[in-house]
């Protein structure tokens, strides 16, 4: 069928009602793309349809050194994806009843992020959209639909995925930026780094919920020469920048003058951004997790005895369970979950940390005796943790000189401008000695795999099998129950939990076999997503599925207040 065969399909089923527009799913050929209609909404007010294009190479005419690698390529359909939004927005409008009249694609932010709603294959270039199919109550309105199909499609096609119209300086940059970023990611082992901040970055953000760089009096960031490292990038050359060693790194400094703001950069380094975004080459190792305080999560089996033990009542803490975790529980379960998933970086904000948990001064050591209290405080683990796992640690502290004790290197903000003040720091240390005891015993300790069982995951919800939905970038409904990651602050995109919800469930069918640890289980599902594709973890084309990584997998998971263990 082609382009009229639709355009008289959908004149035909004006003013019938709503479920008729079941007759245009199918395939169509328009003159420079295939339309895919693959699923139609139930009414007006439901999800949009489903709708799908593809252009052939010889059409959209993208040279292939755009897309000669996954940095590239990745960073294309970025872009396209963006064009398409954009294009959708100066063109669409509402037209008739609930969701009618729309065109839209997912919503993206400042990161550059492998989607399932843009494909750059050697064939063609495929978009996965929605629509939502216009009607007056629940008549359908075939005039308006046939111009939405028909003559808007054709038109967002023309102005935004043809090479010919696009900016090709900007497609240039944007695949350029992408590649020189993963190569520095790619190379920080290499120099043993685990995080990398070019000069000149702008770290600032316009505010807590715009993403977007501050423009006004932000101030470029300058690496002090004693921490000053060079790539040699395949695109930009030599790139001079700040490089954080392995090791135990203190970010310190007075309040607002930019701790957090670098931490919180070199959070979301783990992923590439945008030309623009001023953390383009914030790069950090792709192991970094955000440890932080959950106060009320379920915790599942967690041997959290490195850090917590000899409980009253004689609670074990080899195998920790809770339905409402305490600040430190929490926290020491956070740590002892990322370490089984295989991070290699911590990253702290005493911040968002219980501060029982990370220190506990000489004073308080003389009043209450260590027979009592059985918290082991972070600083007497922390060393630990990288000499017996190789696990570095980046801890933004302002509060305690304690901390220089243990610290390999100490960076103080000042007036967002950093500063190696190690040796300062490593003097006060000496002439300043701390008489406080030593907690942590000579070894960290044991990081236990588990085994998580597969009746114990339940997606479905009365007569539904499968129940799960996304509530923005933090919640999920999955069957009967729902998963608070709020506190999982290096998920960025919804799109992120929805594939991640669908990955539990593939993990549930394919690889939970009462014998896999879930360490094993990730490594199996990663490596099952990246050889075929986010496609795997759905049983039709979706188009708002996004890359996530296996420690946020693993929070979703260790989160199932319903999850049991072998």
């Amino acid at each position: 069928m082609n382009n009229q065969d639709l355009y008289d399909t959908l004149i035909r089923l004006d003013g019938r009602g709503y479920k008729a527009y079941k007759d245009i799913k199918g395939n169509y050929q328009f003159p420079k793309f295939n339309l895919i209609i693959e699923h139609i909404q139930g009414d007006p007010f439901a999800s949009p349809s489903k709708l799908i294009i593809k252009i052939p190479h010889t059409v959209a005419n993208f040279t292939t050194e755009f897309y000669k690698n996954d940095s590239r390529k990745i960073a294309l359909e970025d872009y396209l994806i963006r064009q398409f939004s954009q294009v959708c927005q100066q063109i669409t409008r509402h037209r008739g009843t609930g969701k009618s009249g729309k065109i839209s694609i997912i919503k993206i932010g400042q990161e550059i992020l492998k989607r399932t709603a843009a494909n750059v294959n050697k064939n063609d270039i495929e978009i996965r959209f929605f629509v939502g199919l216009p009607a007056r109550g629940r008549t359908i309105l075939g005039h308006q639909a046939a111009q939405m199909l028909c003559e808007d499609i054709p038109d967002i096609v023309e102005k935004a995925l043809l090479y010919e119209v696009l900016d090709s300086s900007a497609i240039q940059k944007q695949v350029e930026t992408a590649e020189d970023a993963d190569f520095i990611r790619q190379n920080l082992p290499k120099y043993n780094l685990v995080a990398f901040i070019a000069n000149n970055s702008i770290l600032p953000r316009k505010s807590g919920v715009d993403p977007r760089p501050l423009e006004t009096d932000a101030i470029p960031f300058k690496s002090p020469e004693s921490l000053e490292i060079g790539f040699n990038t395949p695109n930009k050359g030599l790139m001079k920048g700040l490089g954080i060693p392995q090791g135990i790194t203190l970010i310190v400094g007075g309040g607002y003058h930019g701790k957090s703001t670098l931490l919180k950069a070199i959070e979301l380094g783990i992923y590439n951004h945008i030309p623009g975004d001023g953390r383009e080459f914030v790069i950090s190792d792709p192991s970094a997790v955000k440890i932080r305080a959950e106060d009320g999560r379920s915790i599942v089996g967690v041997d959290i005895s490195p850090f917590i033990n000899q409980l009253p009542q004689q609670r074990s803490t080899n195998h920790f369970t809770t339905t409402n975790a305490s600040g430190s529980t929490s926290q020491a379960a956070n740590i002892i979950e990322a370490l089984e998933a295989g991070s290699k970086v911590l990253l702290v904000d005493e911040d968002t940390a219980a501060t029982n948990f990370m220190i506990r001064d000489r004073r308080m050591q003389q009043l209450i005796a260590k027979n009592k209290e059985p918290i082991t405080p972070f600083i007497d683990k922390i060393k630990q943790l990288y000499t017996d796992y190789g696990v570095s640690t980046i801890l933004v502290m302002g509060g305690s000189g304690d901390y220089f004790d243990v610290a390999d290197q100490v960076i103080a903000m000042d007036n967002f401008y950093p500063y190696d003040v190690t040796e300062k720091a490593q003097k006060i240390a000496q002439e300043n000695p701390n008489e406080r005891m030593i907690e942590g015993g000579n070894n960290f300790g044991n990081i236990t795999p588990r085994i998580p069982l597969p009746n114990s995951i339940d997606p479905s919800r009365g007569r539904r099998d499968v129940k799960v939905k996304v509530r923005d970038v933090d919640q999920v409904v999955f069957g009967t129950e729902d998963i608070d990651l709020t506190a999982i602050e290096q998920l960025i995109e919804p799109g992120q939990l929805r594939s991640i919800s669908a990955a539990i469930i593939y993990a549930k069918n394919n690889y939970m076999n009462h014998q896999n640890t879930l360490p094993n289980i990730l490594d199996k599902v990663m490596e099952d997503i990246n050889s075929k594709g986010l496609d795997i973890l759905s049983n039709f084309p979706q188009g708002d599925l996004v890359m996530f990584r296996p420690f946020e997998l693993a929070a979703a998971i260790n989160r199932l207040r319903s999850l049991k263990l072998g």
